[in-house]
């Protein structure tokens, strides 16, 4: 896999949704890369400028810190907490985060505002920042609707198959699926709310009824406390 990253400034690294998300309820999200060197063949990101490989686009937004420092100091001031997704459109824990750290410096200013997060990943490197984490659980403030979930931090593992053989062409630059699953029962077992997004099934590869059932048994076993299905999107020229 290359290790080529551009770095790139930008103007801003939070983004507010015009309504809350319903899977991951999240107002806000951060995404600390663009690009992704998992470059999953299913990934909604192909239908952007990113292009194909989104493994050679990878690039750093290595101002993040200020440019997320200036815009969370506004929304606290105005009392506009919300769950922040780290991240929507790239893996917040490629091999590039280990030398970078740009999501854990992410998670550090997170916390320093007392935003609650919810981390979306395929990867076991999520674990270096259980420490943060387990903060902002303790101390994010929830939007007043959200009050009954009573967690800051929530860590969901993304997982579009457990046919290793298949997740290998699927996702060629990603953690084996089993490997995800146990990152996610390390997780449950330090106390975090934790749990699988089987997304994306694919049409006759991954959405028959059995495999569904076999996905969230799995999901069960290894200790989730949630597990949601989403479906593949497509991009085309025709009405959808």
């Amino acid at each position: 896999m290359s290790e080529m990253v551009n770095e790139i400034q930008v103007k801003s690294v939070l983004n507010k949704h015009k309504r809350r998300d319903d899977w991951f309820l999240d107002d806000y999200s951060v995404n600390p890369y663009e690009g992704c060197a998992f470059n999953c063949i299913y990934c909604y990101i192909r239908g952007s400028k990113y292009g194909e490989n989104m493994e050679r686009t990878l690039s750093a937004k290595v101002n993040l810190p200020e440019v997320l420092k200036r815009q969370l100091s506004l929304r606290a001031r105005r009392r506009e907490y919300g769950i922040i997704c780290i991240a929507t459109s790239t893996e917040p824990y490629m091999p590039i985060e280990e030398k970078l750290g740009l999501t854990r410096k992410a998670l550090e200013i997170i916390l320093g505002y007392r935003f609650p997060v919810h981390i979306v990943t395929k990867s076991k490197l999520v674990l270096r920042d259980l420490d943060i984490l387990k903060k902002i659980d303790e101390t994010a403030i929830l939007p007043d609707d959200l009050k009954k979930l009573n967690r800051g931090a929530m860590i969901t593992f993304s997982i579009s198959t457990l046919d290793e053989k298949l997740a290998r062409a699927l996702e060629p630059g990603a953690p084996a699926p089993m490997e995800r699953l146990e990152t996610m029962m390390r997780c449950k077992e330090e106390g975090f709310l934790t749990g699988v997004c089987y997304a994306h099934t694919l049409p006759f590869i991954s959405d028959t009824e059995e495999e569904i059932d076999r996905m969230i048994k799995a999901a069960k076993d290894y200790g989730a406390d949630y597990a949601f299905v989403g479906t593949l999107t497509l991009f085309g020229d025709g009405p959808a």
